[in-house]
């Protein structure tokens, strides 16, 4: 099947290859708990208590201390993971990448950790409307799904409704979960998560392009708004850079108070970055 994807779309299976190689090398295994259980990890020695499995008993040392010995285990833990890439006009942008691309990769290293940790994974497409797009997996075709999905979807002129979009999430997943949430995140002011902190746990990934943040001045030229495919001409000039770093810093600044009052973690991920160590870090605290 890779294959197949390898010839009809490069781009896409370079992706997929370098990605999967990347989570598989560094990330270890599974997810452990440090309750005790029936997981296969090693603990601890204790003396037999009644009600203990006997075929826990390590024969070996009970023979040796002439007491009853029994093996504990850390609990192997499963994590309900939903992906859910928030596609907006917006991310049709990027002087090293698209952040589109950018948040594709992301889509990948996210599901393949999810497969490497042994845990299931499920996603969600939210732009101007909102789609499942995998269902509840563990097998690598619910990645490529997903990340053919991301990569195919048109995002010009899609914008987002932050309303309707966390509603329908809130609706739509019922059992306690673990939200990675990707996208640009401007327009904070109408971003509102708090009742979808409450159900689940937010993880909020942020993918920028440093020119948004830090441009320079280029004179006079034509602009147009992919999510609107309205064209305009300006100039940038230190009056409208100022004007522009000070409402995007305010958008920021709503953002982080909004997920620090709702105890959201978030990354920053930019498009001349490496998103790898990044998301594998993040994952490994999961």
């Amino acid at each position: 099947m890779l294959k197949t994807l390898l010839e009809s779309n490069k781009k896409l299976a370079l992706i997929l290859i370098k990605t999967q190689r990347e989570v598989f090398s560094k990330i270890t295994g599974e997810n452990i708990s440090k309750r005790r259980g029936e997981g296969y990890d090693f603990q601890e020695l204790r003396e037999y208590e009644s009600g203990d499995d006997i075929r826990h008993i390590d024969w070996i040392i009970s023979a040796k201390t002439t007491k009853p010995y029994v093996k504990t285990f850390y609990q192997q833990k499963e994590l309900n993971v939903v992906i859910a890439p928030f596609l907006c006009g917006s991310l049709h942008f990027g002087t090293q990448l698209l952040k589109k691309d950018l948040l594709t990769q992301i889509c990948a290293l996210l599901s393949y950790s999810c497969i490497r940790q042994n845990n299931p994974f499920m996603s969600y497409i939210c732009s101007d409307t909102l789609f499942l797009c995998t269902q509840k997996t563990k097998q690598l075709f619910g990645v490529r799904r997903l990340v053919e999905k991301v990569d195919t979807f048109d995002v010009l002129g899609k914008t987002l409704d932050y309303s309707y979009i966390t509603q329908a999430l809130y609706r739509q997943i019922q059992s306690k979960s673990i939200l990675f949430l990707i996208g640009d995140f401007f327009d904070a002011h109408t971003l509102n998560l708090m009742a979808l902190s409450l159900k689940h746990e937010l993880v909020l990934i942020i993918v920028r392009d440093r020119f948004e943040e830090s441009p320079v001045e280029l004179g006079e030229i034509n602009i147009i708004d992919p999510s609107l495919g309205v064209s305009a001409d300006i100039t940038l000039d230190k009056r409208t850079l100022h004007s522009y770093r000070k409402k995007t810093a305010q958008n920021d600044e709503v953002l982080y108070k909004k997920l620090q009052t709702a105890g959201i973690r978030f990354v920053k991920i930019y498009t001349d970055e490496d998103p790898a160590e990044k998301i594998i870090h993040l994952m490994s605290r999961i």
